[in-house]
């Protein structure tokens, strides 16, 4: 595995590898890397010859409170995990590199990025855009893999590759989960164990709207109040949105099928985490 962190540097490994006819896997993180990103390394590696991961802790997409200071980083075990995993280039910029002075052009997302997360996270998705924008530029990848726990970022990637005409294919991973449910993240590092426990009843929540519409129930406003119902039972989680949406731009509905997305967002003690399902799947 090499280590890439100046932009000619991955441009000259990348069309070295172009011109040998190879096809080229993208799996874009912020590091402190999981299970979760390893199954979009695994996922890369199915669909491609080589895979490129960068790590970049993007501070476009974080508001002036969040956690862009204390986001989790440990390079050296990333570097292990990412090698033994058999990434061939790890791509790791300073933010000089990705912005230097005098960077003004950003990408802005359209109307989609104004629900759920976009009113949560003010700019949080023009900053997302952003950064991935400049990596489809840098790396040009045949394939780049998201996962699908952050379910409204794919929906706008998938909607900015098409508005930009880029020819790149979007594999969207399924979200890997703990044995209790809880989707990994790298802030679930931020957790104490008694947090951790409760953190599990996001996924429980989501669980019980899938039970629901296995029993037939097709309203979205009583399966919102379902998962509602659940979440209040552990008042240590505290419920920012719940989502009941179609799955091309998250508009929220009245009546749901097997493939309305169920989304929501909750703080447990300072920690903020998502998670959601495809109703008609529910927690893998």
């Amino acid at each position: 595995m090499i280590d890439l962190t100046t932009i000619p540097d991955l441009k000259n490994w990348v069309g070295a590898r172009r011109r040998e006819g190879r096809r080229i896997g993208l799996v874009p993180t912020m590091g402190y890397l999981h299970e979760g990103h390893l199954a979009l390394v695994d996922e890369a590696r199915r669909r491609a010859d080589v895979v490129v991961v960068s790590i970049f802790v993007n501070p476009l997409q974080f508001g002036p409170t969040e956690d862009l200071a204390r986001y989790p980083r440990d390079l050296p075990r990333d570097r292990g995990l990412a090698e033994a995993r058999g990434v061939d280039a790890l791509f790791v910029p300073s933010e000089a590199v990705m912005y230097p002075p005098g960077s003004e052009t950003r990408v802005s997302p359209g109307r989609t990025a104004t629900r759920w997360e976009g009113v949560a996270r003010p700019g949080h998705f023009g900053g997302v855009l952003t950064v991935v924008a400049k990596l489809f530029h840098l790396v040009e990848p045949d394939v780049a893999c998201f996962g699908r726990k952050d379910v409204q970022q794919i929906v706008l990637l998938r909607q900015m590759v098409r508005d930009l005409d880029w020819p790149i294919e979007l594999a969207v991973v399924p979200t890997v989960r703990e044995p209790d449910g809880l989707a990994l993240s790298s802030r679930n590092a931020y957790l104490d164990p008694e947090q951790r426990r409760r953190a599990a009843a996001l996924s429980g929540a989501l669980q019980e709207a899938h039970l629901a519409f296995r029993g037939g129930e097709r309203s979205a406003r009583v399966i919102e109040e379902r998962v509602r119902r659940y979440l209040e039972s552990f008042p240590e989680v505290q419920v920012e949105y719940i989502a009941v949406a179609e799955p091309e731009a998250l508009a929220p509905v009245a009546e749901v099928q097997a493939t309305t997305i169920v989304a929501l967002a909750a703080r447990v003690g300072l920690t903020r985490l998502i998670d959601n399902i495809i109703l008609g799947e529910g927690v893998s």
